[in-house]
Parts: C-alpha cells; sequence; structure tokens
C-alpha cells in the first residue's frame, strides 16, 4: 500500500497559533508594568485567548473560506477576548488602567488579524501563480452542480485545487477507482444525483481504506440536513463525508499538550525509578534486554519503534507470533508485567516523542496490521490518528490476543467511535478505566 504523503501547510495553524500567543504575551511587557507582571497572568492570558478561539473557531480557516467568514471570526475573538480580558483583570485587582487594556488589545488584534489575512492571501497567490499547497481532486457526477463546480475549480485557481479529470454518467466505479489509485488523487467529488447506496458504499470504503477525502455534491437543498456540516465553494454547497474532532487544529494543540504533560510527570515521576527496578527484575530471571522493541504501524502507516519491558523469553517469533494464553515464552515477571499493563510503561516515551498518544487504537505489530486490514473493511480508518497506549477497545473488553474475526471487528468499532467522538473528557475517562482494570485485573491481560 502507498503510504499516505503529509503537506507542510500542516504546519501553518500550529505556527500560527503560536504567533498569536507569542503576540498577547510579548505585547503585555511592553504595554504593562513588568513588576505587576507574574507567570500566571502571561499563562491566564494564553489559556483565555485558547479558550476564545475553541469557542469563536477561530483557527479554523480552510482554502475555501471566504474573507467575510475570518472577518466574522476575528470580530467574535476581538469581542470575546476583550470581555474576558476585562473580567480577568476585575477579578484579580490588577491597577490597570482602562485605557492601558484597550490599547494593549487594539494592538493585539492589529498585528493578529493583519498577519492571519497576510498569510491567507499569501497562500493564495501562491496557488494561483506558483501551483503550490494544490490539492488533486476529481470529480463524479453531470447534473448542474456538478457541472458548476467544474468551472468554480477551473477558474478560482487560488484555491487550489487541481482537477485532474471530470468523470460523467456510466462510469463504473472500479474504473473511477483505479484512476484514483494510479494518479495519486487526494479528494474526490460524488455527486448524489441519482447514485445508488451501493456506489456510495463502494466510494466511502475506497476513501477510508487509502486514506482519501471524499466530499458528496447535493442535488437539492432538501437532502442537506440541519445536523449536516455543509462548505461553501462560492454558492455550491458540499458536504464531507467525514469529519472528525481531531481533524480540528485546536483539538489537535489540546491532545497533544495533554500527551506531552503527561508523558512528562509519568518518565520523571514514575519510569525515573520504575526502570531500574523492574529492569533489575527482568535480568534477574532470564538473558537479554530490558526493553523490547518492535516496528509497528502509526499516523498514517508511519512506522516507528514501539518500546515495552521484555516479558517474553528471547525467542526468534517475537515479532510475527501474538502472545496467547498460558504461552510458554512469557516469563514469570513477564506475567506479572502483562497482567497489570506495566509492560506498555515505557510507551510513554513514545508518546513523548510524538509517534503515540496516551490515548487511542492500538498499534500492531505489521505482520497483524497486515492480516487484520484484509480482514476487517473499515481497518485502515484507525490510522487517521496516532495510536495510544489503551484505548476504547481495551477498556471495553477487546483486549489481548485476536483469537477470530469478531475479536478484530469488535475492536475497529471502539476505535473508530474513538475516531468519531474524541474529547478530553473521553480521554480522562479511558485513563480512568485502564488504571481500573489494571488494578483489579482483566482476564484477557495474558
Amino acid at each position: 500500500m502507498k503510504k499516505y504523503i503529509g503537506r507542510y501547510s500542516k504546519y501553518i495553524r500550529p505556527l500560527t497559533i503560536l504567533f498569536d500567543v507569542s503576540v498577547i504575551n510579548v505585547l503585555a511587557f511592553v504595554f504593562f508594568d513588568s513588576d505587576m507582571l507574574s507567570f500566571s497572568e502571561f499563562l491566564a492570558a494564553s489559556f483565555i485567548w485558547i479558550v476564545c478561539s475553541i469557542i469563536t473557531s477561530f483557527y479554523d480557516v480552510y482554502r475555501f473560506t471566504k474573507l467575510i467568514q475570518i472577518a466574522d471570526k476575528c470580530l467574535k475573538q476581538i469581542a470575546l477576548f476583550t470581555i474576558f480580558s476585562f473580567a480577568y483583570v476585575g477579578f484579580v485587582s490588577k491597577s490597570f488602567s482602562n485605557v492601558e487594556l484597550i490599547k494593549y488589545l487594539a494592538t493585539c488584534f492589529f498585528i493578529i488579524v493583519f498577519v492571519k489575512y497576510a498569510i491567507f492571501n499569501a497562500l493564495k497567490l501562491f496557488r494561483k501563480y506558483y501551483n503550490g499547497n494544490q490539492r488533486r481532486i476529481i470529480i463524479v457526477g453531470n447534473d448542474v452542480l456538478s457541472n458548476q463546480l467544474v468551472k468554480f475549480f477551473n477558474k478560482e485557481k487560488d484555491y487550489g485545487y487541481a482537477l485532474i479529470k471530470h468523470f460523467k454518467e456510466d462510469e463504473l466505479v472500479q474504473n473511477v477507482i483505479a484512476f484514483c489509485s494510479e494518479n495519486y488523487i487526494d479528494e474526490i467529488y460524488f455527486s448524489l444525483d441519482g447514485a445508488t447506496n451501493t456506489e456510495l458504499n463502494k466510494y466511502i470504503n475506497y476513501s477510508d481504506n487509502n486514506f482519501k477525502t471524499l466530499k458528496f455534491i447535493p442535488t437539492k437543498t432538501e437532502m442537506i440536513s440541519s445536523s449536516a456540516e455543509v462548505h461553501y465553494y462560492g454558492f455550491i454547497p458540499i458536504i464531507p463525508s467525514r469529519r472528525f474532532p481531531l481533524q480540528k487544529p485546536l483539538n489537535k494543540l489540546v491532545k497533544r499538550t495533554f500527551d506531552l504533560v503527561v508523558s512528562i510527570l509519568v518518565i520523571v515521576f514514575v519510569l525515573s525509578w520504575m526502570v531500574p527496578l523492574i529492569g533489575l527484575l527482568i535480568k534477574l530471571e532470564s538473558k537479554g534486554p530490558i526493553f523490547f522493541n518492535q516496528v509497528r504501524n502509526g499516523l498514517y502507516y508511519k512506522e516507528f519503534n514501539c518500546f515495552k519491558f521484555r516479558s517474553m523469553h528471547v525467542n526468534n517469533q517475537a515479532h510475527t507470533l501474538q502472545a496467547t494464553k498460558n504461552d510458554s515464552r512469557i516469563t514469570k515477571i513477564g506475567k506479572f508485567l502483562r497482567k497489570s499493563s506495566l509492560d506498555e510503561m515505557p510507551q510513554f516515551l513514545n508518546v513523548f516523542l510524538g509517534d503515540m498518544s496516551v490515548c487511542g487504537p492500538r498499534p500492531h505489530m505489521i505482520s497483524m496490521t497486515n492480516q487484520y486490514e484484509q480482514m476487517v473493511t473499515k481497518f485502515r480508518l484507525r490510522h487517521y490518528i496516532k495510536p495510544g497506549i489503551t484505548g476504547m477497545a481495551q477498556t471495553h473488553g477487546c483486549r489481548g490476543e485476536i483469537e477470530n474475526e469478531r475479536d478484530i471487528i469488535n475492536r475497529v468499532k471502539y476505535d473508530i467511535f474513538y475516531l468519531e467522538n474524541w474529547s478530553l473528557l473521553l480521554d480522562i475517562k479511558i485513563i480512568y478505566l485502564t488504571v481500573k482494570n489494571a488494578v483489579l485485573g482483566d482476564k484477557k491481560a495474558y
């Protein structure tokens, strides 16, 4: 399978967030007496800005976003941050004058909004005149909206969509899919006009399993439900087939920050004494290294070395044969480590390095991944996010050995639910259930 190829543009939003937060904090030094400022003030200002941006969707700006929509986001962000700032200053009784605070806020907003528009327009010019930051797309359909979309993409070059081919009526699905695979298509725009459920399911399955973006072109306004997320390309409505919470840049930032904080705390306060202790016990029982490293597939199938405490005698089948109940390869200390999930603790190093998350779909050994993706249609979908040390499947009875096809199907169902319903509270709940199961014991932990 062709590996997913990322774009450098994915770094623009995180860098923009970092720039905005830096502006807020640096200008505080300029406008206010430094003796009146403490670390808590800078932390509060950054936190308030992030919270406001989540509420206003300030950073949810895409290539198809209109300038008026950006202006609306900016006004909402300005209003909300101003209200929170005055409320905070009043609450902590800081002797900042209203004039100082207004000048500070006005300068912050001028710089941030100016840079935001500058980046947005610079990207448009880059796409239009240098053909950069482009997405290769196809359109499937021959109705009015589909043909309007063809004209839109051919005219509006600054959006950065390279229309490779327009498939019209009576085109076999397998021919379209073959074309997408051979020509490295990024996005498929599929018209719902006259589409059958069979065709629809084939396109959904193909996009889910090959990291393609699938978007629907509705034919009638009544087909757009009030709960559907609708994007407008000009005046043409487009409905994304899937929308995951972790596709939002701020949600990614929240999850990564949470992962870093948790992993650092565990590494400093737990692994610092646990590694020597468990390492000694492992060495006393059997020959071999303390850690067991195994190459596994992570985000978009990127390979990484997954760390564990060695729980087996050194053997030639460690990378190809999963552990089973009463497995003779497992050592005595290894049995305890696996039962208590302590063998997974070194993976907090993987979390710190960015290869894994605290919570997410569990990564499998590569030989098992290749086998499971042939068994389960939606298996590859779980690689849209980073793998986790623990996950929903593991806390809901789907841990341990995969004994039959039903086991892996159930595991993937939980993983997809997690993808579509992620929240920080859900991660905290999964961690709580993981600790609870480790203390009480899990019959599938072996």
